[in-house]
């Protein structure tokens, strides 16, 4: 084997994505494996203001297998061709070649990590899995200003997706549990994966 994951699950803003770029070690973005827009197997939100909008917060809307396949690549070759998923756009517009290096342990985060978790703890490819959790108004107020930044979607859509995953949260937190992923802060992360890397360890100074 030449590499091991460390996944990063949590719900949208709880800082995984600042998380791992902090860490020193490489980072697979597992949310660039979104199906592109135009897929008429996205899944659709039904009720609500929002009904008939594509449900991006439902694990229906992305690519587990090719998720898989690049963490499974990258344990075993170092190196995996990746798609690049601009979410302003709803879909990839390009690809790119994510090496480890030297790095015996790389980062994989997103939304749906947990997905992951299982099958790459049965194949010996898993070194930790972590939910990165923090307040609920916390991850609110977080991911409503990245979006915003970002231009990610309209004003009122993200106002209106940020409060129901805020009350959603706890449900996710513990379906990333119920998957096999350790609940924590991103401080208790940065402690945990500190122990498993010398490179995240050098980070925190």
């Amino acid at each position: 084997m030449r590499a091991q994951v460390i996944v990063l699950a949590g719900p949208s803003g709880a800082g995984k994505s600042r998380l791992a770029e902090r860490l020193g070690l490489p980072v697979l973005r597992l949310d660039d494996f979104y199906k592109n827009g135009d897929d008429p197997t996205l899944p659709r939100l039904t009720e609500g203001a929002n009904a008939g909008l594509v449900d991006w917060d439902h694990p229906d809307s992305w690519l587990p297998q090719d998720a898989l396949a690049a963490v499974e690549r990258l344990c075993r070759e170092g190196r995996a061709e990746v798609p690049v998923y601009e979410i302003s756009r709803d879909g990839r517009c390009g690809w790119s070649t994510l090496e480890l290096g030297e790095h015996a342990l790389f980062v994989a985060e997103g939304i749906f990590a947990q997905h992951v978790v299982q099958p790459a703890r049965e194949a010996a490819l898993l070194a930790a899995a972590y939910c990165v959790r923090q307040h609920p108004l916390v991850t609110f107020w977080r991911r409503l200003t990245r979006d915003l930044r970002e231009r990610r979607k309209p004003p009122l859509v993200l106002v209106r997706r940020g409060l129901a995953l805020m009350r959603d949260q706890r449900r996710v937190v513990a379906g990333a549990v119920a998957h096999g992923c350790v609940p924590v802060t991103p401080e208790q992360a940065r402690e945990e994966i500190g122990r498993l890397s010398p490179a995240a360890r050098r980070t925190r100074a």
